[in-house]
């Protein structure tokens, strides 16, 4: 009787996205730990976004240097399916949901502006009000941001963040609570998806399960869900240690 070996499956650069993309778009912003040649973790500055990864959650030596990187009692953000290992204290989670364009229309968006580092405190401003998600002063340098103005005031904005080979992450979507209704969101989604697909990329973008109007809204404009990872902080344990580099 013959024995058939199982194949392996090879991960999706989806399922890791923040590593994928600390391990090469945004390198450049990238803090790592754990070996001069292959890092085990690595995070965002932390000014610019408040994602860690590290490259294989199977892997204790990759725990131990995503713990060496914040250090004993330090809380760190991940993503996706995770077992935390014995010690790790999770400090909270939001079950979220993955989505990629299958039909969405990319197109241009009249009106739409880019925005810049000097529009940094307007966002900021508008962040604060609609609660998207995080924005940090430099996550204006992750990629191409767009907004609508009315009277001069910011009122809308869509813009890139995460990428991983072949794709980008579409973040940071959303709408004064004065000019909802509108579809500000949709305009500004399908313009930054525009720019995406010229680079020959797929995009992407999560949201929290819990946020259904939204879910509904992207997969009536041709996202479709792929998966349901969780947004976990986790509380590093006290004896984190691994000899390696930072940079």
């Amino acid at each position: 009787m013959s024995t058939v070996t199982p194949t392996p499956v090879t991960p999706h650069v989806l399922d890791n996205p923040a590593w994928a993309s600390l391990s090469g778009a945004h390198a450049a912003f990238a803090e790592r730990a754990g070996g001069p040649a292959a890092p085990y973790a690595a995070r965002y500055a932390a000014d610019v976004a408040p994602f860690s990864a590290i490259a294989d959650p199977d892997d204790p030596r990759s725990w131990e240097a995503l713990g060496s990187l914040t250090g004993a009692g330090g809380v760190v953000s991940l993503a996706g399916v995770l077992t935390p290992p014995d010690g790790w204290e999770t400090a909270g989670s939001i079950e979220g949901v993955q989505l990629v364009d299958t039909s969405l229309r990319a197109e241009p968006a009249p009106g739409a502006v880019r925005l810049g580092p000097a529009d940094v405190p307007e966002i900021l401003d508008l962040i604060a009000l609609t609660r998207p998600g995080p924005f940090l002063p430099r996550t204006i340098e992750l990629g191409t941001y767009l907004g609508i103005r009315h009277r001069g005031r910011l009122v809308a904005m869509a813009g890139e963040r995460l990428r991983p080979p072949g794709w980008t992450e579409i973040s940071a979507v959303c709408t004064h609570p004065d000019h909802r209704g509108r579809g500000l969101a949709t305009l500004l989604v399908r313009a930054v998806a525009a720019g995406i697909r010229e680079r020959g990329e797929v995009p992407f973008l999560h949201t929290a399960a819990s946020n259904t109007g939204a879910v509904r809204l992207y997969e009536s404009i041709g996202f479709t869900v792929r998966r349901r990872p969780s947004f976990m902080a986790l509380r590093v344990p006290a004896g984190i240690e691994i000899e390696g580099v930072r940079s």
